[in-house]
C-alpha cells in the first residue's frame, strides 16, 4: 500500500477504473453509454466512448486482472517516467488501443469493447524498454525477458487480431502497445539510449 501512496497517478487510475465499473455493474444504461461502440461513434459522433470506455469492465474477473497489471507495473512506470509522464503514456495507450480498434472494426456497426487493456498494454511495453532482461511470466506460467515478452506480446496481438472468431479485443492491445512505445520515447527519450546501452552490456 505504501507504494501506491507514493504512485498518485497509479493510485487514482485505480481508483477510477474500480469506480466505474462497479457503477457499470449495476447500471446497464450507464455501461451502454459509455462502452466503445462502433456504431454511436461513427453515425453521432460519440468519440468520448474511446476515452470512458477504458475505465469500464464487462465483469468482475475482467476488472481484478486489469487492475492487478496496473497494481505492478503502474509504480514503476510512474517512478521512471514521473507522474506528468506515466499519465501521457497511460492515457496515450488507452486512446491508441481504443482508436486501433475503431478503425479496425469501423465496418461493424454493432462492435462493442470496454476495458483498460489497451492502457495496460502500453505499460507494460515501457516496462519492457526499461527493463529489457527482467524475467516476466507469459500466460502467468512461461518465464521470459521482458524484451522477449514485449516482441511476443505484439506478434501475438496481432495475428489473433485477424482472427473472424475472437472473443477478445486484441486490436486495443496491438495499439494500445504500440502508443505506449512511441509515447514512451517522446516523454523520456533517453530511454532508447538506455534500452541500447542494457543490450549491449548483456550481449558484448
Amino acid at each position: 500500500m505504501d507504494t501506491l501512496f507514493a504512485s498518485p497517478v497509479t493510485f487514482g487510475l485505480l481508483v477510477l477504473n474500480i469506480g466505474a465499473s462497479l457503477i457499470a455493474f449495476s447500471n446497464p444504461a450507464f455501461m451502454s453509454q459509455n462502452i466503445l461502440w462502433v456504431g454511436p461513434m461513427r453515425d453521432r459522433g460519440e468519440w468520448y466512448r474511446g476515452l470512458s470506455s477504458g475505465f469500464l469492465h464487462v465483469n468482475g474477473p475482467h476488472l481484478l486482472l486489469n487492475m492487478y497489471g496496473l497494481f505492478l507495473f503502474g509504480p514503476i512506470c510512474e517512478f521512471v517516467l514521473g507522474g506528468v509522464g506515466f499519465a501521457i503514456v497511460y492515457f496515450a495507450s488507452l486512446i491508441g488501443g481504443s482508436a486501433w480498434a475503431y478503425m479496425h472494426n469501423r465496418t461493424v456497426s454493432d462492435y462493442r469493447a470496454a476495458g483498460a487493456s489497451g492502457a495496460l498494454s502500453g505499460m507494460i511495453l515501457a516496462f519492457c524498454l526499461f527493463e529489457p532482461f527482467a524475467v516476466l511470466l507469459a500466460f502467468f506460467v512461461i518465464p521470459m525477458w521482458g524484451i522477449v515478452f514485449g516482441i511476443l506480446y505484439i506478434g501475438l496481438s496481432y495475428a489473433f487480431s485477424m482472427r473472424a472468431d475472437r472473443i477478445i479485443g486484441h486490436e486495443a492491445h496491438l495499439g494500445g502497445a504500440v502508443a505506449g512505445i512511441i509515447a514512451t520515447l517522446l516523454v523520456r527519450p533517453e530511454t532508447f539510449g538506455e534500452f541500447i546501452a542494457q543490450a549491449a552490456a548483456k550481449f558484448g
